[in-house]
This record gives C-alpha cells, structure tokens and sequence, in this order.
C-alpha cells in the first residue's frame, strides 16, 4: 500500500484525494479487525508458559488458536505458580553489558514508562483504547506511580506504536503483515510532543523480513526521539501463519535491526538509539550471545507475557536473566493480567526483579 503522504501546507488538492485517503483508512481499519478479537481478550493464559504452542496475541488481526493447542505448565513452571514468593532475592550486583553508554543515551540513566498499541484500534492496548488526552491522564498517573515506587530514577514517557501489524490472511503482497501509513505514524508523534515522550515503532513482520521492513521507516527512525521494537512473536521465518505458532528471531536479525540503527545514529549525528526486543518464550530468540551490541545502540531484551505475578517472574528469569543481552524490560497487561482472579504486578513488585528492567510497558 502506497503511504499517504500530505502536502506541505496540511490541504488536500482534489476530493479524489480525499476519497483515496477515505479508502485507505478503511482498508487499514479493515486490516487490523479482520479477526475482531485481539490480544487483550484472547492472548492464552499460557502466554508466559515455556515451550507452548498457543501464541500469546497481540494485535486485532491474527485468527484464534485451535482450540486443542492450550498450552499446560511444564512441572517446574507449575510448581513456582504454586511456591513462588512475591519478593526476589537482594541486588546482585549486575552490571549493564556492552559498551559504556554514550552521551544522550537514555538508559541506565532514566527508567522508559511506555504505553503501547495502535491509535487506530481500540482492542490492541492501551495507546488507542481511549481518546488522546485520556489515554494521557493515565499515562500521567502510571508514571505518577513508579516516581513514588522509586523516587530517585527520573522517568521518560513513551507512546509504542505497531506500525506494521501481522495478518492472519496473506494480504500485503501475501507476507502476512498490514503496514500503517505514514499519517498514523505522525498522529503518533503528535500526540507524544505533549508530554515530551519517546517514540518506538514496533515491527511485526509476519513473512515479510527486517530488511524488508525498516528502511522505510528510516525517515522517521533519523527523528532523535523515535526508536525501534521488534516482535519475534509474528516474525514466521520458516513460512506459516502468524497466530497459529510462536515466531523467531535469530541473532543475526538482531544484529541486523541494531546495525541499522547505528548507521542511522551516525549519518545524522544522533543520540544513541533503542532497540526492544519482545520475548516470552526460550525459542523466540535464538543464539543470543551471538548477537553484537552497539555503543549506539541499547538493547532491551523485553519480557512480553501476561499472567499471574508467579508465572511472570518465573518467564522473566528462564528468558530474560538466564540469557542477558544488555538492559531488560517488562510488560503489564491490564486487562489479561487480571484474568482468572489475578492483579497486576505492582512497580514496586518489578523493581524488585533482577536485573531490574529499565524499560516497562503498558498494554
């Protein structure tokens, strides 16, 4: 789909524009509820389990899982459901891997709050669930919440938009992936310039690859506060239809998406970027201590499943801390964390994590 673009001073030249901005917008709204249910209400509740086949959802497009495709807790993941404490264990002294940060880098200096979703969905989190200046509010009072859990770590806001979204149907040239226009990207934008937020745009590419993918958002990552995440979850390597198994990333995409990002960082003199690396799941990411850190580029490898508190830090620590990258991240899900009678994690719940994830995201 050809990217709407407008013209310098905001007007439309003709109303056959308007018409073909009117069918695009549909085309996109029809995209992203080809399947009407999304990850907040469908994501399974194994969704942080270790080696399952039911695929944790996170967008409106990608079809249900068979139903005998459930996942069940593997004996050691059952037991720290039943056993696990609230609290981990006292500081262990970690210390971020890679180069020392550069200056301008955001982390380890200040703690990223994001919310997350896509504006033109109201069922793929909280960034388009409400109108703007209300999903604001509540982006103010989280970050409200985790000042007082850790008054000494200044917090950045940030707005992460799925900007290409997987397909459970081989649209888009049959790769399984809807990307956004260049409109809703800026609205995006827009609306993180009132409260001074950064910007990820988030990648799922469905058959569709990186490579495919990220040069056309170059015009956008060279913005100093715009930055990049990847989800290995609908990336289908091997062919398949996103939704209907867990997706992978290797190192050497990895390597590819942060080496991209540094050329970009150097043409235009730029302030390191970020990189967020979705995963929930030992196979999502493979070969990570092949992957190549950046001094400017920060990785934060991000834990992406929903559950009750037990299972979270259970996942956090298989596929997060048994398997450091750089920085770590953790994801609360309003809605599917509290399925089954359970809560969310309080912040200071998270900080209690080791390595204590420096990137939190909201759905």
């Amino acid at each position: 789909m050809k990217p709407l673009r407008l013209l310098p001073n905001n007007t439309f030249t003709s109303t056959s524009y308007l018409k073909h901005y009117a069918l695009q917008t549909a085309t996109i709204l029809c995209g992203l509820l080809l399947t009407a249910s999304c990850s907040q209400d469908r994501e399974a509740n194994s969704a942080t389990l270790p080696n399952h086949d039911q695929v944790a959802l996170d967008t409106a497009t990608i079809p249900a899982p068979a139903p005998d495709t459930q996942a069940v807790a593997s004996p050691d993941t059952a037991a720290a459901l039943a056993t696990a404490p609230e609290t981990t264990a006292p500081d262990t002294g970690y210390t971020y891997p890679g180069p020392k940060p550069l200056p301008g880098a955001i982390l380890p200096h200040k703690r990223i709050l994001a919310y997350y979703g896509n504006p033109l969905s109201k069922r793929m989190g909280i960034l388009g669930e409400y109108p703007v200046d209300e999903m604001l509010s509540k982006l103010d009072q989280e970050i409200e919440n985790w000042r007082k859990a850790d008054p000494v770590t200044p917090i950045q806001p940030a707005l992460h938009a799925i900007v290409v979204t997987a397909q459970g149907k081989p649209s888009a040239g049959g790769k399984y992936r809807l990307r956004m226009t260049d409109k809703m990207i800026e609205d995006v934008l827009a609306m993180a310039a009132k409260r001074d937020a950064i910007v990820f745009l988030d990648v799922q590419v469905g058959q569709s690859t990186l490579q495919e993918e990220l040069p056309r958002l170059e015009q956008f990552l060279k913005l100093p506060q715009v930055h990049l995440g990847i989800d290995a979850e609908f990336s289908m390597k091997n062919g398949g239809v996103p939704g209907r198994r867990i997706g992978t990333f290797d190192a050497a995409d990895i390597n590819y998406a942060t080496k991209f990002l540094s050329d970009v960082a150097k043409q235009h003199n730029l302030p390191p970027k970020l990189l967020i690396v979705h995963r929930f799941t030992q196979g999502m990411i493979t070969n990570t201590e092949n992957i190549t850190l950046r001094p400017d580029v920060q990785v934060v490898m991000h834990m992406d499943g929903w559950g009750p508190p037990a299972l979270k830090k259970d996942t956090f620590r298989r596929y997060i801390k048994n398997e450091p990258v750089q920085f770590t991240g953790f994801k609360i899900f309003y809605k599917n964390d509290t399925k089954n009678n359970s809560r969310l994690m309080t912040p200071e719940e998270v900080l209690a994590l080791k390595p204590t994830p420096m990137y939190i995201q909201y759905q």
